[in-house]
């Protein structure tokens, strides 16, 4: 079985950031639930990254269980690229801009 390893871009740490602040400012503590969820999606993704279905140009999404996002990633030999962390209800175009 091969070893991934996640590595993301500053526009999906902004994603995330900006997320986490939402969330923290409706809820205390919210915010630290969303994070929680990314990271057990990575670690799905991190388990079987080539189970995501291609969207295009090689770019695979996982849907995270607890919150409406999709996290777009591209695989490279061992490496899990996250390029944009996004809310579902957001234009589905938008990850193609970060490519």
């Amino acid at each position: 079985m091969k070893g991934y390893r996640i590595l993301s871009n500053a526009a999906s740490d902004a994603d995330i950031e900006a997320a986490f602040e939402w969330y923290e400012s409706e809820q205390p503590g919210l915010g630290l639930e969303f994070l929680n969820e990314i990271r057990a999606t990575h670690l799905r993704i991190l388990d079987e990254p080539l189970k995501y279905a291609v969207l295009r140009s090689g770019i695979r999404r996982a849907i995270t269980r607890r919150f409406p996002y999709g996290i777009y990633f591209s695989i490279e030999d061992d490496v899990v690229l996250i390029i944009a962390v996004l809310h579902t209800a957001r234009d589905p175009a938008e990850w193609q801009f970060r490519v």
